[in-house]
């Protein structure tokens, strides 16, 4: 684990051949969002598309800091790495308790309820990202004399 929190781009440019396996094997699946009255649909294939980019993005991030020699905080980077990959873990559990057979409005309600906060955690999380590159850049590298 430890390997991980110093090198967090192995794990975020892991997932990507993963993610993209995922999205094609659900074929024609699609995610429905419904906000109203307003459907989103979004397929499973662009859904994994788009992770697949952002992970790409935030992997390439890391490598360059690490290439840089910038040192980013092993708390921000155990987080982020925790909230991106604990979260989905998470939420995809979650969904498997979702009742469709027996309409349970009350407990369907609160599921979705504890969902949704997951998910936005899980978008907040992101914005650790920055935060961590932002930091490397303005912490100066204690240089030890040997």
């Amino acid at each position: 684990m430890n390997k991980l929190i110093e090198k967090p781009h192995l794990i975020f440019l892991f997932a990507i051949p993963i993610i993209l396996f995922v999205g094609i094997l659900n074929g024609n699946a699609v995610l429905d969002i419904n906000v109203h009255d307003t459907y989103y649909v979004i397929a499973h294939l662009h859904l994994a598309i788009l992770v697949s980019i952002l992970f790409g993005i935030i992997g390439i991030g890391y490598w360059a800091m690490k290439k840089a020699d910038k040192q980013l905080s092993k708390w921000l980077n155990g987080t982020h790495i925790g909230l991106t990959f604990g979260g989905t873990f998470l939420v995809w559990v979650l969904t498997k308790f979702y009742r469709t057979e027996i309409m349970e409005y009350e407990f369907n309600n609160y599921l979705s309820m504890v969902i949704t906060i997951v998910i936005l955690l899980i978008i907040l999380g992101q914005l650790i990202f920055p935060i961590n590159i932002i930091y490397g850049l303005i912490k100066r590298k204690d240089k030890i004399n040997r």
